[in-house]
């Protein structure tokens, strides 16, 4: 690993308002490590618990994302700007839970959806050199944060026209499916899709139900292009999701 091509990295948490359970949490902005050296505009994705992401800082590992740009670098697809933004800890599963999952107490899902799209992404084009375009700005996360990244692309289709969905929670809100049916977007989405083997007998075949509820939005008008990976011996863990991260960047965003 060439440390020159690491990420560069700026917090702006004292910046921008907090998300809507209001904790003292970390929003970090991973750069293109030459970003200063060059007048460029760069892709942006949006991803949920940034603790997991990067440094040392969760006691369940992390996905490198900072190790993984670097590498990225000597193919060229890590012309991208990552907004990593830190849970809320113990109001994790709250915040991450859409509107209609309760049995956790209180959802704040549609709160913190909000907050990424009046607060967060406003603020970040405001400041850094992005494509703001909804075709050029993603979404995504891991089991909750993938879960809640799922709702945020289908209430703000207009916003979001790419997600990186790994190992999603769904049997959390079982409805999702039913809002997939009914979700129309009239723009093109790409949704890469992740799921491990080894994680629980009902990952794969979840993902494969989402998959095919939102593929018969095609008949509707609605443009979906999805990916599917399954690894038969991925398990839940934060080094998996890690592994996969280059590969979806690269379809999501450098692959026509």
């Amino acid at each position: 690993m060439e440390k020159n091509f690491l990420p560069k990295i700026e917090v702006i948490s004292g910046e921008v308002k907090a998300p809507p359970l209001g904790s003292e949490r970390r929003i970090a902005v991973l750069l293109p490590h030459d970003y200063n050296e060059t007048t460029k505009r760069y892709p942006v994705i949006y991803l949920q618990d940034g603790q997991n992401l990067f440094e040392r800082r969760s006691p369940f590992g992390n996905w490198h994302v900072d190790r993984q740009l670097s590498m990225m670098a000597k193919t060229g697809t890590n012309d991208i700007i990552v907004i990593a933004i830190d849970h809320a800890e113990k109001d994790r599963v709250r915040e991450f839970s859409p509107p209609e999952v309760t049995k956790f107490g209180t959802s704040f899902g549609r709160q913190y959806a909000r907050f990424m799209v009046e607060t967060l992404k406003p603020y970040v084009d405001k400041n850094f050199r992005t494509l703001p375009y909804r075709q050029q700005t993603g979404i995504g996360g891991s089991s909750m944060g993938a879960l809640i990244s799922i709702y945020c692309g289908f209430i703000y289709p207009e916003v979001f026209g790419k997600m990186m969905i790994f190992s999603p929670a769904l049997w959390v809100a079982p409805k999702i499916y039913f809002q997939a049916i009914n979700f129309f977007n009239p723009y093109t989405t790409k949704i890469y899709l992740y799921a491990g083997g080894k994680e629980s007998e009902n990952m794969v075949p979840n993902v494969k139900r989402l998959q095919t509820a939102l593929q018969r939005k095609g008949l509707d008008g609605s443009k979906i292009e999805f990916h599917l990976s399954i690894n038969p011996d991925g398990e839940h863990n934060e080094a998996r999701w890690g592994e996969e991260f280059p590969k979806a960047v690269k379809w999501l965003y450098f692959e026509d």
